[in-house]
């Protein structure tokens, strides 16, 4: 049986070596058909042959299918036109039916009206048809040949209009097939001809704008630069694309084209979001939601408002999404005429965004919807595909199995394109997942018989980004069942294939897969490599990896996170170069701690001329150390820096599920008043894991100020309630957070600049309790520094900005309710009027560059709690932080009694001003002034304040 097995392997290394290669259909099948046996090895020969002929006798379906006029995947009813929805962002590999890269359609079909093509050119007409064809069921290489063919048949009747369309048409097959630079050649070459074409119209004092022919040049100017814009965004070209867009607009908007032109304004919105523009974004889609209303009902009003709901999704506005696609689907269900498929599509894209709203039971029910209404089988199984991946995580696995069946006897019927080749790979991952829960009844020969298949379709397509996805994921398969060389040379091909054709999004996934390949190998120095690769990519995808439909959290947690801590711990854990390692690490870290915020609030949030953390304690504050913990799967890492030395690190060998559960306990312990004894034997046990390891160098080193980087659930728990035996780290030193290594320019607060902007709800608002010593806190606060105060009524979203506007305050204190959360749309603060969503800060309070001596010195958000049940609800601390621009932000972990938080915020002002401490000294007298009062002594009433960024 070796002596077979080792034969098997043989020849499928040896046919490996060709598979970027154009094979014959027996080699592929030979190589990629994986149907493994009950010992998970590679097949007889009659087992390849029995999948030969019945992938033969689906093809021979097809083809009678295809020569009735008709195919399984074909309507019974005409399907309205899908908007041109351009985005370079990254697709999901994993959720259909919210932005799918095919949704770019060729010219002729974006028209109006149908093309019409003047007599005698019929040749030239059936091929540009054909084309058309090939494009819309995903056959992209046979489109890009046919398209050549009807350019030259054009070119020979000069013809130079349909000449045009064709050249972009063909940029938009070479853009899905990753040919970049011939993409760009042909739209520059469409684009030139037109342009050309209408300067001769004008020397021969003809009217575009009438021209005779339907499709009308300008129009296809218009299209042929929404062709363009495509091109420039996906190849990172986004000021470019915005211009470009920008001039279709102008163009659509002459012509009164409302339709494309909200296309346009669509695609300028998503261009700006890549800049980091976000507010003139904002603009424009708010701009557009109005023109949609204005619209009478129709099935392009329909379709219009779900583009526009999948935009919101996209950029994380998920209650407005909803909103909207409930709105496009009450348009579409009162048309006379229903489209039944437009119906289905806003069903699967109101899922989508349920899924991202972790509404399990309102998306499950969107997807069944979808799936029922549906008359196309492609949206029937990518409602039931998304349905499936929802009870897996879930955990509804009778259900689970149940639509398997259903899906099983469905998924063959498909007609080859690339929707079906991501079917057929999600489908396996689903399987994967079933049997890694412990369900039987699903072989491996099947999983790989799916992705074998998968495999064989891309490479007939000519496919290459699709090749390169499955070929990845069927190493996958390898390396979960142990058969780690050949998994390394499945994963490695998929890697040659995704780098040749500039396809990031895949690219990471694989250098990650093969940094797990190498470790299990034992090659840690190319592990390494391997994985920081894989982390460079998704820096680089920074923009384009927050701008994508949420499942895409794509998982951030399973897809994203792992791979960071990953690289940690293969860092930390390797021989050679230590210092050297640390950094990398310590940077490693950081750069997740940034990827958590930019994918909290779907967009790249810290931007601007932040500094280092080390050159401020180096250069500014020699007293102050900075603690990094990581907490990874087997043990507790912690990184120390202090001042003018090198990085030092130490660690203990404890869990994260572990160290999750005492965090868990003593955040219980640290909420009700009387645990105390219980509360300081868990933080004494925190402190031994961060502090007691580096207690000496620390005080050798003369420290008075901890500044804390911290990780996951670490940042539910307020450092200054760690415990030694004998005193709190509050008793020994200041404390401050920061969410990563940068800090904008850090300065001390001036005694001079202080002029204060107070705001407070003293009485019960919209089901929160009533706050009765907020006028307590605030006239105090008063009595310390120049203050201006809005007081219940008086603050209202409006009268805050307009103060904000008129005035510079450098402190803005807001004593009212808030809540912090993991998710950016249930972090907010409570106005008399309303809530203060944690994305409208931005709007709200950077009136000025933050790099100026304008910026906002400190904002303190006094009466703020995390969300109960949520374990990550300090991001979104973190993201105030970050989204108000101020420097320094103050705020409390949980509610606290008022009357403590008014004598605390009290001494704080008092300590700030008459002494001129840093502003972690300032907190940590008043925190100190609380715990020597009787009735405050537990950390219940004195710990939860935290300060996040700038100390001094």
């Amino acid at each position: 049986m070796k002596r077979n097995n080792g034969f098997c392997f043989w020849r499928i290394r040896r046919l490996l070596k060709y598979l970027h290669r154009k094979v014959n259909r027996s080699g592929i099948l030979v190589l990629l058909l994986v149907v493994f046996l009950t010992t998970s090895i590679l097949p007889p020969t009659f087992a390849f042959i029995a999948a030969q002929n019945s992938l033969i006798e689906k093809e021979a379906r097809e083809q009678r299918a295809g020569s009735k006029g008709d195919s399984s995947d074909r309507d019974s009813t005409p399907q309205p036109q899908k908007p041109l929805l351009l985005s370079g962002g990254l697709k999901s590999m994993f959720r259909f039916g919210s932005q799918q890269e095919s949704e770019v359609i060729p010219l002729c079909s974006l028209l109006s009206s149908p093309c019409l093509f003047v007599q005698g050119v019929t040749n030239a007409e059936e091929l540009f048809q054909q084309g058309k064809n090939l494009y819309e069921t995903e056959r992209f290489y046979e489109a890009s040949l046919v398209f050549q063919q009807a350019y030259i048949a054009f070119k020979a009747q000069k013809d130079e209009l349909r000449e045009a369309m064709s050249l972009s048409n063909l940029s938009l097959a070479y853009q899905q097939l990753g040919e970049w630079s011939k993409a760009s050649q042909a739209i520059r070459n469409a684009i030139a001809s037109l342009h050309a074409q209408s300067l001769n119209l004008l020397q021969t004092g003809q009217n575009i704008n009438t021209f005779t022919e339907p499709a009308s040049l300008t129009q296809i100017l218009a299209q042929a630069l929404d062709i363009q814009g495509r091109l420039q965004l996906a190849q990172g070209k986004a000021e470019s694309a915005l211009n470009t867009w920008q001039q279709t607009a102008a163009i659509y908007a002459q012509i009164e084209d409302k339709t494309n032109l909200i296309r346009s304004q669509i695609n300028s919105a998503q261009a700006l979001q890549t800049l980091g523009h976000y507010r003139q974004a904002q603009k424009i889609l708010t701009e557009i939601n109005q023109n949609l209303q204005n619209e009478p009902d129709s099935t392009l009003k329909a379709t219009g408002l779900r583009s526009f709901g999948n935009v919101l999704q996209i950029v994380g506005n998920l209650e407005q999404s909803r909103q909207i696609l409930q709105q496009s689907l009450e348009v579409a269900m009162r048309m006379p005429e229903q489209s039944p498929q437009t119906i289905s599509e806003t069903w699967l894209s109101l899922g989508n965004t349920a899924t991202a709203q972790h509404d399990i039971p309102a998306a499950l029910n969107y997807y069944q919807q979808a799936a029922a209404t549906s008359t196309s089988l492609t949206t029937r199984i990518q409602a039931d595909l998304n349905q499936l991946h929802l009870l897996l995580d879930d955990n509804q696995l009778t259900a689970a199995q149940g639509l398997v069946s259903q899906i099983q006897l469905q998924i063959p019927n498909l007609p080859s394109s690339r929707k079906t080749i991501y079917a057929r790979i999600n489908f396996a991952q689903s399987l994967m997942k079933l049997r890694a829960k412990g369900v039987n009844g699903h072989e491996v020969k099947e999983i790989a018989q799916l992705l074998a298949i998968a495999v064989q379709q891309a490479k007939d397509l000519q496919d290459q980004r699709s090749v390169a996805y499955a070929l990845g994921n069927l190493g996958g398969l390898y390396e979960q069942t142990q058969q780690i060389s050949s998994a390394q040379e499945l994963t490695q091909q998929a890697l040659i294939l995704s780098q040749a054709i500039n396809v990031p999004d895949i690219t990471y996934r694989w250098q990650w897969q093969l940094g797990r390949l190498l470790k299990a190998q034992g090659d840690i120095k190319g592990a390494i490599a391997a994985y920081t690769e894989s982390v460079k990519i998704l820096q680089s995808l920074r923009n384009d990896l927050v701008a994508i439909n949420p499942e895409v959290q794509f998982s951030f947690r399973d897809e994203v996170e792992p791979i960071y801590r990953q690289l940690v711990n293969l860092l930390l854990e390797s021989e050679g170069n230590s210092q050297k390692n640390l950094i990398q690490a310590r940077a490693v870290i950081e750069s997740l701690q940034l990827a958590e915020l930019d994918n909290f609030f779907r967009v790249a949030c810290l931007e601007g001329k932040p500094i280092q953390i080390d050159s401020v304690i180096d250069q500014k504050d020699p007293t102050a150390a900075v603690i990094y913990p990581i907490i990874l799967a087997d043990k507790l890492e912690v990184i120390l820096k202090l001042p003018q030395q090198p990085l030092r690190h130490y660690k203990t060998a404890i869990t994260a599920m572990e160290v999750e559960k005492t965090l868990e306990q003593l955040r219980q312990k640290l909420i009700k008043p009387y645990t105390l004894q219980e509360t300081q034997s868990l933080s004494r046990q925190v402190y031994n894991w961060l502090l007691q390891p580096a207690q000496q160098n620390l005080v050798k080193s003369q420290i008075k100020t901890l500044v804390f980087v911290l990780d996951g659930s670490l940042r539910n728990i307020p450092m200054a309630a760690l415990y030694d035996g004998q005193q709190y780290l509050i008793e020994k030193y200041a404390i401050a957070l920061t969410p990563g290594l940068q800090l904008l320019a850090p300065k001390s607060l001036s005694q001079q600049q202080i002029k204060v902007l107070t705001a407070g709800i003293t009485e019960a608002r919209q089901g929160f309790s009533a706050l009765s010593n907020v006028a307590l806190e605030l006239n105090q606060i008063k009595s310390e520094v120049p203050t201006t105060v809005l007081l219940n009524q008086e603050f209202t979203s409006k009268t805050f900005q307009k103060e904000i506007n008129s005035v510079f305050f450098s402190v803005v204190h807001l004593a009212t309710h808030g809540q912090f959360s993991s998710k950016a749309e249930e972090t907010f603060i409570l106005t008399w009027d309303g809530r203060i969503n944690v994305n409208q800060l931005d709007s709200l309070l950077r009136i000025r560059d933050s790099e100026k001596a304008g910026a906002i010195e400190l904002l303190v958000l006094s009466a703020c709690q995390t969300a109960a049940g949520d374990k990550r609800a300090t991001l979104g601390l973190a993201g105030i932080a970050v989204r108000a621009g101020a420097r320094s932000t103050l705020a409390s972990l949980w509610n606290v009694d008022d009357k403590s938080t008014a004598e605390l915020m009290s001494q704080f002002y008092g300590e700030l001003i008459s002494k001129q401490l840093t502003k972690a000294e300032a907190l940590r007298q008043a925190q100190l002034a609380l715990l020597k009062n009787p009735k405050y002594q537990h950390p219940i009433f004195w710990a939860p304040y935290v300060l996040v960024g700038n100390w001094l």
